[in-house]
């Protein structure tokens, strides 16, 4: 397109104004799968930048919490006697919404560094799939069931309540206070959590055998049944002395 050159000496295209930005036309060559492609990388990372920026919102409030905590002496208050419980049970841990598999981690961290693994057992971040339909497409999807919950089962006690309370992101037990609430059995069957019904020949005051394992072969007098560990605590004689032992169930048999 020919230049011409104005009064002013600026040379400007042939049929565009002075200080008028030309309108760039559509590339028709583009094809609509890669505009369509250019377009989800867009709002991916645009999720993504929204979602750095919350992240870095809910530390910020973990930390806060944890200083206001730490502040008014709730991170030092004690745990209230008629809670301890020396049987396993499944209890509801409360925390930041977003942050239920860290404190899962950090739990279990926990845990092993701890050496805790014969008090707390497991922990868990109920999921279920949920359908979700996205361009005509049906999708599968794992959500969390109750988000801002932790489930952990694990005997009660000052130590372990200690642990799973000062952990990074809980805020504290579902209960009233310093007092946490197992769930029932009523509660646990929709989370997918079933008591296993374990039979056993032998019970409290019961001769028994050890059939395997490091005591193999040593004979014993059954002194308490664990049913969620499915253990049992066996006197055997060790030195002269009557020691107790904690041994499978798997691992006994009643005395003939």
């Amino acid at each position: 397109m020919a230049e011409k050159k104005t009064g002013a000496g600026v040379r400007v295209k042939a049929g565009v104004l002075p200080e008028v930005r030309q309108i760039r036309r559509p590339d028709f060559t583009r094809k609509a799968a890669d505009i369509e492609k250019a377009e989800a990388e867009r709002v991916l990372l645009q999720d993504e930048n929204a979602q750095s920026i919350q992240e870095e919102a809910d530390a910020a409030a973990v930390a806060a919490s944890l200083e206001a905590q730490d502040e008014d002496g709730s991170l030092g208050e004690q745990l209230d006697e008629s809670a301890i419980s020396d049987e396993a049970k499944w209890y509801v841990a409360h925390t930041y919404s977003g942050y239920e598999n860290k404190v899962k981690a950090n739990i279990e961290k926990a845990i092993e560094n701890r050496h805790l693994e014969n008090q707390i057992f497991e922990v868990r971040v109920p999921m279920q799939d949920v359908v979700e339909i996205k361009n005509g497409v049906k999708k599968a999807v794992p959500k969390k069931m109750f988000p801002g919950y932790v489930l952990v089962h694990m005997l009660m006690n000052d130590d372990t309540w200690y642990v799973v309370r000062n952990t990074r992101g809980v805020t504290g037990f579902v209960g009233p206070g310093s007092k946490p609430v197992p769930l029932t059995e009523a509660e646990m069957k929709p989370l997918g959590i079933r008591t296993s019904n374990v039979t056993i020949d032998f019970e409290v005051g019961d001769n028994v055998a050890i059939v395997a394992g490091v005591w193999k072969d040593t004979p014993g007098v059954v002194s308490k049944i664990d049913l969620s560990k499915q253990t049992a605590t066996i006197n055997i004689e060790l030195f002269g002395r009557e020691t107790p032992v904690e041994i499978s169930f798997a691992e006994v048999r009643r005395s003939i």
